[in-house]
């Protein structure tokens, strides 16, 4: 599968009955049921649909491929196109058994069609949702808008209601922070680290927003100087998570 034009339920089934002959990269002895996902961006994946195993077309085998014999299957046919996965980290080995993919975490149920971005001043983020922006297709206009624009952002602490103001100027921008926070859950900022180091679970309290943007025109002082404003009107470095 190389892009959305191999999607068709004939060309997936070409290619999932396909199988090498090595047993170890797909087993000798299959299962009986099959699912299939499609990579959506980094580790996520996206349940496409199911097949019933009926067993290898040995007439059809070659000296390095087996084929087999599958049928449509009604297994989980109502997350089909909806389920978003978080697959394993051996991204290479992408044939998983049954036991070992049970414990993949859920990632999302929801539709694949293309997100229209909200406008800067309706962003509001939670730390999953902003881990599907930096990575699934489905916000792939987002991420254009995002890695033009200067800005300053806040990231509040929805358990503790404490607040962090940061900036993102330069090359780096806006993408590329929050792509620094989608990755390590604190971005490198002492605070959220130090929570972080305490619970990593912390980091799904965290909810992004931007407060303002600046064209890529904008100086250093203009932007510093709105950061330091916002953390002044926010009162985020007494009672806050800025610590300067």
């Amino acid at each position: 599968m190389t892009g959305p034009d191999d999607l068709t339920p004939a060309k997936i089934m070409g290619s999932v009955r396909k199988q090498g002959v090595a047993a170890y990269k797909f087993p000798r002895t299959p299962p009986l049921i099959w699912l299939n996902f499609i990579a959506v961006g980094g580790n996520r994946c996206r349940f496409l649909n199911a097949y019933e195993n009926q067993g290898e077309a040995l007439a059809e085998r070659t000296e390095t491929l087996r084929f087999y014999d599958l049928l449509p299957s009604s297994c989980l046919s109502t997350f089909q196109n909806l389920l978003v996965i978080d697959w394993s980290s051996d991204t290479v080995n992408w044939a998983k058994r049954g036991e070992l993919g049970a414990g993949f975490r859920v990632n999302e149920i929801a539709d694949a069609q293309a997100r229209a971005f909200p406008g800067f001043d309706n962003l509001i983020l939670s730390f999953s949702e902003l881990q599907s922006v930096m990575e699934d297709s489905r916000y792939e206009s987002w991420r254009e808008v995002l890695k033009v624009v200067q800005g300053i952002y806040l990231i509040a602490d929805t358990k503790s209601g404490q607040l962090y103001v940061g900036k993102a100027d330069g090359s780096e921008r806006i993408l590329g922070r929050w792509n620094a926070y989608a990755k390590t859950g604190h971005g490198g900022n002492v605070a959220l680290r130090n929570l972080d180091d305490l619970d990593m679970s912390h980091r799904n309290h965290f909810q992004f927003s931007i407060l303002r943007v600046f064209s890529t025109g904008a100086s250093t002082v203009e932007i510093d100087g709105a950061e330091a404003h916002y953390k002044r009107a926010l009162l985020s470095r007494q009672f806050g998570l800025n610590r300067n």
